[in-house]
């Protein structure tokens, strides 16, 4: 399974394709299908005229790091994922000013 969606790139000025979650089972793993559902979602950036595929990956996932390696992937080395969750949302959310 392939959940993405698409994203909009001010930097490219145009959408993207952004994945979110890649599931192969363990026992279908090895098999082309992760090849196969990212070569699907390349033709779809391409058909959406999308300048490309953005996804993140956990630095200790050895085997997903070798597998984008290899299919073309690259380290978005100048960029950093952010979030924000929890009481740290919440404490924001309650912001009602320009401080």
């Amino acid at each position: 399974m392939a959940f993405y969606f698409l994203n909009y790139s001010t930097w490219k000025g145009r959408s993207g394709i952004y994945l979110e979650d890649i599931i192969i089972k363990p026992a279908f793993r090895g098999r082309g299908i992760g090849k196969a559902l990212m070569a699907r979602l390349a033709r779809a950036a391409i058909a959406n005229k999308c300048f490309g595929i953005r996804w993140e990956v956990l630095d200790w996932n050895k085997p997903a790091l070798d597998f984008y390696s290899k299919i073309g992937g690259e380290d978005r080395r100048h960029w950093q994922s952010m979030q924000i969750t929890g009481e740290n949302l919440s404490k924001l959310a309650r912001l009602d000013k320009i401080a």
